[in-house]
């Protein structure tokens, strides 16, 4: 590529921000980790897992600049095309529950569209919520077998809009005080012993929270070797990125500790679970209050998280079942009813597959008491499982760094060949570790679910290659 079309540093760092950073994750470390409690915790997880993560994720970019397959591609070329399928189930596997949780939350994201409050939604049944839940699922897996994604196009709008909201939420909340004084705020404790956090189970069993939400960086990846001069020029790119992103986490949560007092959210674990189901439209609705403006942020908010959550559930059901069973290698594992297409070129067995398991989730859910606790379910269920893809790019970056002579790149994370696998190994480690502790939840019900999830999706994505198997035994005989 020609030096004047390679992009600069801050550009890819602006895009990485928009990609790796929302609104969502200030609002779930505040609401979890006690407040500005949370500073702490995100300082330590951008120093020593984030940082490292972005880096290692460069390294495995540039290393594998020609495979498009992402961490799949990079598992296949260290370990070998089972590991590789392996890899590529995992990815499809943990948005099964991400899909599960985007109808409900669309519903939610409609609700205060229309009726701009958390009671009518916590209202409902939730027997009654689940069944719409489901009916949105099937309706759309319908529609990604047809091959109509009418969607698809939202999507990048409707997440370049939430984050300029996410943006704007702290840039308004810093004018408010001088803008409108009369109103109400909370005088937040800042002295260093109420921003220390207290290191008990709570905290460590929710530390998938912050691991969920600092992941995803691969993604970028395959533009490590469009910036100009890589090896000086990506670094300093994601250290910029990890400075911006740590920067709106800390300013995002002394904006949101102006509008919400931590002793409240956790006075109950009723009021808990409305925090985490409603919070993030609870700050766009009394920013609009402070600017005399009424409910028009937070249905503006509402409306793009209608089209983003819709977007992203069609896109999660087909993207990531064609970039499992499109792929040439990881066939070879995969029962060949699943990779039955219609006249629309439609995985429709696999469409069938995400309807049933995702479904049976949603359905599980019609037990629970109140619809605000699904969301608090689903959103602590997703922290458990979809960080579990992560897990593979250390797992690459440790095999690629061991036979680095075999994988030339032009950037490196580090020179010194101990101190590169001293990370791999420990954000690996981190990573599992938060997974396994992230299961743990004092509601029974809820951690049942935390630990058969992974425990189904894991048993399956075991139990396919050996039904592949037999097939090719009997069609050899």
């Amino acid at each position: 590529m020609n030096k004047d079309k390679k992009m600069m540093w801050y550009t890819l760092a602006f895009m990485a921000f928009s990609t790796v950073w929302g609104f969502g994750n200030v609002v779930n470390g505040f609401v979890y980790f006690n407040g500005n409690q949370v500073i702490f915790s995100w300082i330590l997880m951008f120093a020593l897992y984030f940082v490292p993560y972005a880096l290692m994720v460069g390294e495995l970019g540039s290393a594998f600049k020609t495979s498009g397959g992402g961490v799949s591609s990079w598992i296949h070329a260290t370990l070998g095309p089972k590991f590789a399928y392996y890899a590529g189930w995992t990815y499809w596997a943990c948005h099964i529950t991400y899909i599960s949780s985007k109808s409900s939350g669309g519903l939610k994201a409609l609700s205060w569209a229309i009726f701009r409050n958390a009671e009518t939604y916590d209202s409902f049944k939730t027997i009654y919520v689940q069944l719409a839940s489901l009916a949105i699922l099937l309706i759309f897996g319908y529609i990604a077998s047809r091959g109509l994604n009418p969607l698809k196009s939202l999507t990048t709008i409707a997440g370049t809009s939430m984050f300029v909201m996410s943006i704007l939420f702290i840039l308004m909340m810093f004018a408010a005080p001088a803008i409108n004084p009369q109103a109400t705020y909370v005088a937040a404790d800042t002295s260093m012993k109420a921003l220390l956090p207290e290191f008990n189970v709570k905290y460590f069993t929710s530390l998938s929270i912050l691991v969920f939400a600092v992941g995803g960086c691969e993604k970028i990846s395959p533009y490590v070797n469009k910036v100009e001069n890589p090896s000086k020029g990506f670094p300093r790119a994601m250290i910029t990125l990890a400075i911006m992103v740590v920067v709106s986490a800390i300013l995002g949560n002394i904006a949101l500790g102006m509008m919400f007092d931590p002793t409240v959210i956790n006075e109950s674990p009723e009021s808990f679970s409305a925090y985490v189901a409603n919070g993030s439209y609870w700050a766009f609705q009394r920013l609009g209050q402070y600017y005399h403006i009424g409910d028009a942020l937070v249905v503006i908010y509402a409306l793009c998280n209608v089209i983003g959550q819709l977007s992203t559930l069609v896109l999660s059901i087909d993207a990531p079942l064609r970039m499992l069973l499109d792929n040439e290698d990881a066939r070879d594992f995969i029962p060949s009813k699943l990779l039955v297409q219609n006249d629309k070129g439609a995985y429709v067995n696999g469409i069938k597959m995400v309807m049933v398991l995702s479904g049976g989730i949603i359905l599980i859910q019609s037990f629970v008491p109140g619809a605000a606790d699904v969301l608090k379910q689903l959103n602590k269920l997703n922290s458990v499982c979809m960080p579990m893809r992560y897990l593979w790019v250390f797992i690459a970056y440790i095999a690629m760094r061991k036979a680095m002579q075999k994988f030339p790149a032009e950037y490196r994370f580090v020179k010194n060949q101990g101190v590169a696998l001293f990370f791999g190994f420990w954000c690996l480690a981190v990573t599992a570790a938060c997974c396994i502790l992230g299961m743990y939840d004092e509601d029974l019900f809820t951690m049942i679910l935390n630990i058969a999830a992974p425990v189904v999706l894991i048993a399956l994505g075991i139990i396919l290659p050996k039904i592949k198997a037999s097939e090719d035994a009997k069609a050899a005989k």
